[in-house]
């Protein structure tokens, strides 16, 4: 015989049980997305595709968490600009005008970069390295074609990108431009940009900003561009971060020290890789490929809860927060660097549903 407090101890059993349900059901009729809780603190945006614009559901998506676009690719110089006197303007024309026509803002990325970057920017026909003066002359005429046929609709531009060297003895990168133009093409590229489109906001863009060895030589680069009087008025903080890094500590004081600069500050590829190696997962009991665990899900949660409590902290120097690419459908660190790898580094499945740590990010 089942005795009243046995049916009351079940009662509260079962309702306890239901209650996140109904309270995730609450979540799920909200009509607020990402841009609008955060939309006193700074704009929200995403890297994205055009052939993602013509998908209905996670066009709907966009609409509803983002007001800011950046193009993951289709603006970036070998795309845009496959061959010197041919540019492929359909990408880049497609995202602008999606933005343009549903009152979203953009990010050009990026103008100036030793990765994806055409071969015939470097040579002559003869298949020779070409000189400063024809590189910087073809950089130019790039930046002014590309930055001139937006201006007005683009408000923001990262300029050099990943500039700076990760070999702590060097501070610049040996790239093909530093090989042809020494320094001079950073401080180049930022004019020609000014000269295009003085209303633009124009950034230095790289990654591990906030690692202490490579922040100081970013600083080192900046600081003599502003003291020379060189038109950067932004930094980018990639942030391609991971469940185990940045610390909120080492966040903060970069974000600060950027900032005193005069600089304004932005997260400008931001996602939260569930790996900390480069190994392959291990497969579970059954020899399937390990997805992505509760434990996981978890860390990635309290990974993302740091950041953004640092970000809105951070609201008088941030500019704006910009994820690298949508959902887990699709990310750049699938494959990467781990070929077979599957990543789930961002807000929404690959079902393009809120995550757990979506959820957190707007609970406060």
């Amino acid at each position: 015989m089942i005795s009243l407090k046995n049916i009351g101890i079940f009662i509260t059993a079962l309702f306890a049980a239901l209650l996140p349900l109904k309270l995730l059901g609450q979540h799920q009729d909200d009509s607020k997305g990402l841009k609008d809780y955060y939309k006193s603190y700074f704009p929200v945006g995403v890297a994205v595709t055009p052939r993602q614009l013509q998908d209905s559901a996670q066009r709907l998506l966009i609409l509803k968490h983002f007001n800011s676009l950046t193009a993951e690719n289709a603006m970036k110089m070998e795309p845009i600009h496959p061959e010197e006197h041919r540019y492929d303007w359909s990408g880049a024309d497609a995202i602008v005008n999606f933005a343009v026509e549903n009152g979203m803002r953009v990010r050009g990325h990026t103008l100036c970069w030793h990765n994806q970057a055409p071969k015939w920017m470097f040579y002559d026909q003869a298949g020779k390295l070409v000189s400063k003066t024809l590189l910087l002359a073809r950089l130019k005429a790039h930046i002014h074609a590309v930055v001139g046929r937006y201006k007005g609709k683009i408000y923001a531009w990262d300029v050099v990108n990943e500039a700076v060297s990760d070999d702590p003895e060097q501070l610049l990168r040996n790239s093909l431009w530093y090989q042809i133009c020494g320094e001079d093409f950073i401080a180049k590229a930022f004019e020609y940009a000014h000269e295009a489109d003085p209303k633009a906001i124009l950034f230095y863009n790289d990654y591990n900003t906030e690692h202490p060895g490579k922040r100081t030589r970013i600083f080192q680069l900046l600081k003599k561009l502003v003291d020379s009087g060189v038109p950067v008025q932004a930094i980018g903080l990639q942030g391609h971060w991971s469940v185990k890094d940045p610390s909120q500590e080492l966040l903060k004081t970069s974000i600060e020290q950027y900032a005193s600069l005069g600089l304004k500050v932005q997260v400008t590829e931001l996602d939260v890789s569930i790996y900390t190696d480069n190994k392959m997962p291990a497969p579970q009991p059954d020899g399937t490929a390990s997805g992505f665990t509760p434990m996981q899900e978890e860390r990635q949660l309290e990974q993302y809860a740091k950041l953004f409590q640092v970000f809105r902290e951070q609201k008088s120097s941030l500019t704006g927060i910009t994820f690298w690419n949508l959902s887990d459908r699709h990310s750049w660190l699938d494959n990467f660097p781990v070929r077979g790898r599957k990543n789930y580094p961002l807000l929404f499945d690959i079902n393009l549903e809120p995550k757990k740590a979506y959820w957190k990010v707007i609970s406060f």
